[in-house]
């Protein structure tokens, strides 16, 4: 019998596993497969992040924490770091290796201006990207693989500034366009060409609008059809054709998913239920995959709720695990959602 030596070995989610240094041989009748691809596409890949937020007592401020989950598997989240300051609802967004989280609110009316960013495959929290080009709490973000979009929100008063930054860079933000009516608390999603803000407030009614832009380019959001109910505060996520909206609040609380195809014009589709009606749940996809974590009921009843649904199908949405520290608000980024052309 042939000897089997190992000198490390290291758990799922350790750095890194057996090391093997100098001059080494195998000989073996099997073979063996080495990692292929970009590196920035190994290791992280299918990682889904969660950044500030606002939770019960006593966390009943905007929070610093970032925590994070593997979008293929099912289980609660984990400790990834913390932000440079604490901030709840912020623009996120994200190319294949980093995240961006931008503005929000830190308490009722003390908006941030500050960008921040995250290496999504590490766990070592967020450094400084540059400054929006005012204080906005509020707002909504979505990319393709090079830009992020930060869209509308409140400076203070609703907004339909559209702002973008360089993800790969770091720096200040420069205008791109407007939206086509002032509004915060909306939700996003986008493919490889095409960006989509669904829904928000202005300054209290719930809109039903859904708007598009090319992201490559700059300009005016445009037209695109309008939600089933006005509804702010929902969540957005998609791959690279279907986009998906979720929940928000009509002003009653809303359960409501559906769907568009993010190529074509229309109105949105059902797609399903969320397990309860609920508004400012964090999200972001995968290829396949869409994720909801928190659920704001009501003050006071917040829930630390995880679901997901099957993208290319429809059906309500399925329990995945819990958020490790109960926040809603808080900004969602994945490094595989549809503007990569995962």
């Amino acid at each position: 019998m042939a000897d089997f030596n190992v000198n490390h070995i290291t758990g799922k989610q350790g750095q890194q596993g057996t090391v093997l240094a100098g001059v080494t041989t195998v000989s073996s009748t099997g073979s063996m497969r080495f990692p292929s691809g970009p590196t920035e596409q190994r290791g992280g890949r299918g990682r889904m992040v969660m950044a500030g937020g606002y939770g019960n007592s006593p966390l009943n401020a905007a929070q610093i924490t970032i925590q994070y989950l593997t979008i293929a598997t099912t289980g609660n989240s984990n400790d990834f770091g913390d932000l440079s300051e604490g901030r709840y609802v912020p623009a996120a967004c994200a190319s294949s290796t980093r995240g961006i989280v931008a503005g929000g609110d830190g308490s009722p009316g003390s908006a941030k201006s500050s960008i921040d960013y995250v290496t999504i495959s590490s766990q070592g929290g967020a450094s400084t990207f540059g400054s929006l080009s005012v204080a906005n709490g509020y707002p909504v973000g979505l990319s393709d693989s090079t830009r992020g979009i930060i869209a509308g929100g409140n400076t203070p008063g609703m907004s339909n500034l559209i702002e973008y930054v360089t993800i790969a860079s770091t720096g200040d933000i420069s205008d791109f366009g407007d939206l086509t009516v002032d509004r915060g608390n909306c939700a996003a999603c986008a493919s490889p060409t095409r960006g989509i803000v669904f829904g928000g407030n202005r300054p209290s009614d719930a809109r039903d609008e859904i708007e598009y832009i090319t992201i490559a380019t700059r300009g005016d959001a445009k037209d695109f059809g309008d939600l089933q109910n006005g509804s702010r505060q929902g969540a957005g996520f998609s791959n690279t054709t279907r986009g998906i909206h979720a929940g928000g609040i009509t002003p009653t609380f809303y359960n409501v998913i559906s769907y568009i195809t993010i190529a074509t014009f229309g109105d949105a589709t059902d797609f399903g239920d969320l397990s309860a009606a609920a508004g400012w749940q964090s999200s972001g996809a995968s290829s396949t995959r869409g994720v909801m974590a928190g659920q704001y009921a009501s003050p006071g009843a917040n829930t630390n709720v995880i679901e997901y649904v099957t993208i290319a199908s429809t059906g309500n949405a399925t329990d995945f695990g819990d958020m490790t520290v109960l926040l809603i608000g808080a900004g969602g980024l994945t490094n595989v959602h549809g503007g990569l052309g995962d």
